[in-house]
């Protein structure tokens, strides 16, 4: 009998996925439910956000809690037009999110807010015995903010801290031996040096002086203080819960369910809550009909070949082959009028940057506009893959920039004879040594380093030229691996416009000819699949058990601290046009 039940089970489940299976298939569509007449939409943002998720089923699995940037300003910007909702509640707390994404959720907050609807913000603590200005600062978008008693606000200013190995390596026998162009291309000094040069000091002081500026203009005007009474606030700072409403940073003290009963009457009788994501899926994204301009995500390191996800170290890849063919599907698509690209990408290899480049290009010249817009990061081979967009858009906290080249190779011999390792080679061709850890280059090999080097910062410089219309000397000037915000990079010619997603739309709207009143429809390229359709594209090889939950929350654990052995490995000949880790906050 318990045999007999089993395998109805067994069936049942089979059934269950067949029929699932069926439904992607035919593209069947799934009963969404309803919007209520009078919906509070609800997110928390605690998380922090994504540009994208690969279509790989690892992927899927391990990010399926986390919310996407667009998904975000997609359902808000709904919201905003849609008579059933009346406002909005968002948990905010110890955000992790870069100054540009909280820009790009701050400017939909407001969009929303213009239609005449509320917005409430409730914090349990603005960075529990830690930073939380940022986080403040995307708060600061709502009409008010809520704050626990026992919470705080981490209003502290912003800080990098930046960690050498050249001492570490030196204590292992081992030594960094490369090259860079120029003076500010900082990636290699993690390895090199022992403290900041003066030029990798001077850049960071400007990004993080920029960044604060721009959140200090935010704040003072969102709370109606002069930019010096928040400044001398921050000084102050951080604030105990008290400390907090009394210098108006907040608006009352309360608990969530005590801000959640305020919000509901605010709303009147009969209103519900929706989560923010369940009402995209029931009310459906905007720009879903219309004239169609093509989306296509370039997310992480840029590589050659396809682009992934790595369970390991946790993070997407913007593969050169699936990035070019989402080009030249939207190219061949007749109905296909402008294309967005939106990127987040601290580069990689020249060689696959340079191939996506080409396929910009292409695309302008085949009479398809191209709008390049920048998340948190499109710096180096980030910036190399935007640089021939007809326009460029930038949050005026992204980096972007980094205009240069480094690459080298670590020398680790002096360790191996600490260990008691011992090596030994045969080569043939006088330069076969070039790419070997065990010996220093030669001269010769050297030269052609530098060559090398040389080359690859001259058509980097001189596409940007050409792309930006910028005269050359200009662009040296302001290139020399150096990053900037997307404040300074505009004032510098090398983005054209502040703004995210929605200011993107606006300009394909006008590359393509199409009215500004008029809908359009937003057309991803390659088409996103479901987590089955990833599974199912996938060649056999144990899906299954790499999709289980222990191992999912096995690389959850894993991942922080692969990421940081990442961090300071040396970076490979492949990654030359890659720029420095950074962070909003430490």
């Amino acid at each position: 009998m318990r045999f007999s039940k089993f395998l109805t089970v067994l069936g049942t489940i089979f059934l269950v996925i067949i029929v699932i299976c069926i439904g992607v298939a035919v593209g069947v569509r799934v009963v969404r439910g309803r919007v209520p007449n009078r919906t509070i939409l609800e997110v928390n943002l605690e998380k922090g956000l994504i540009e994208d998720v690969p279509d790989d089923p690892m992927a899927k699995a391990m990010l399926s809690d986390r919310m996407i940037v667009r998904d975000v300003v997609d359902a808000i910007d709904r919201g905003a037009d849609d008579s059933r909702v009346v406002g909005m509640v968002a948990s905010i707390g110890s955000s992790n999110l870069g100054v540009a994404e909280a820009q790009e959720i701050r400017d939909a907050v407001l969009r929303f807010r213009a239609r005449k609807k509320f917005a409430v913000a409730f914090s349990e603590t603005f960075g529990e015995a830690g930073p939380g200005q940022t986080a403040y600062y995307l708060a600061t978008a709502f009409d008010q903010i809520y704050l626990q008693p026992s919470g705080d606000i981490g209003l502290t200013g912003i800080m990098w801290e930046n960690s050498f190995l050249k001492g570490t390596l030196s204590k292992l026998g081992m030594q960094f031996h490369g090259d860079h162009r120029y003076e500010y291309k900082s990636a290699l000094n993690r390895y090199t040096e022992s403290k900041y040069t003066p030029a990798h000091r001077e850049e960071n002081e400007r990004v993080i002086t920029s960044w604060y500026g721009q959140e200090l203009r935010g704040i003072a005007e969102a709370r109606h203080l002069t930019q010096d009474e928040v400044r001398t606030l921050v000084d102050r700072g951080p604030f105990l819960g008290k400390e907090a409403l009394a210098a108006r940073l907040v608006d009352g003290m309360a608990y969530r369910d005590e801000v959640y009963d305020q919000v509901k009457k605010k709303g009147g009788p009969g209103t519900e809550l929706l989560y923010l994501s369940k009402y995209l899926e029931r009310a459906e994204r905007p720009h879903n009909k219309g004239q169609t301009i093509a989306l296509i995500y370039g997310v992480g390191a840029v590589t050659r070949g396809k682009s992934g996800y790595d369970p390991i170290f946790g993070g997407a890849n913007m593969g050169s082959d699936t990035v070019a063919a989402a080009f030249r599907a939207a190219v061949d698509d007749k109905d296909v009028k402008a294309i967005i690209f939106r990127i987040d990408s601290p580069g990689g290899s020249y060689v696959a940057s340079d191939t996506i480049w080409r396929e910009v290009m292409k695309a302008k010249k085949a009479g398809k506009p191209v709008i390049a817009t920048m998340g948190d990061l499109a710096g180096s081979g980030g910036y190399f893959v935007a640089m021939a967009a007809d326009k460029i858009v930038a949050q005026p906290g992204t980096i972007t920039a980094s205009i240069g080249v480094l690459s080298g190779k670590l020398l680790t011999s002096g360790f191996w004879n600490k260990v008691g390792l011992s090596w030994d080679e045969v080569h043939a061709g006088a330069n076969a040594s070039i790419w070997t850890g065990l010996q220093d280059y030669t001269p010769a090999e050297w030269q052609r380093f530098q060559a090398w080097l040389d080359r690859i910062y001259v058509d980097f410089t001189g596409k940007v030229a050409d792309g930006r219309k910028l005269p050359l000397p200009k662009v040296l000037e302001v290139a020399k691996g150096r990053i900037w915000t997307g404040e300074d990079a505009k004032n510098l010619g090398l983005v054209d416009e502040l703004g995210g997603f929605d200011q993107a739309i606006k300009l394909a709207k006008k590359a393509a000819n199409i009215p500004e009143t008029e809908e359009v429809n937003i057309k991803r390229f390659p088409k996103e699949k479901s987590f089955v359709e990833a599974l199912l594209s996938r060649k056999p090889d144990n899906s299954e058990r790499e999709t289980s939950d222990a191992l999912v929350q096995t690389l959850r654990v894993i991942q922080p601290v692969a990421s940081q052995i990442k961090m300071a490995l040396p970076a490979g000949n492949n990654d030359v046009l890659r720029m420095p880790e950074v962070a909003s906050e430490p």
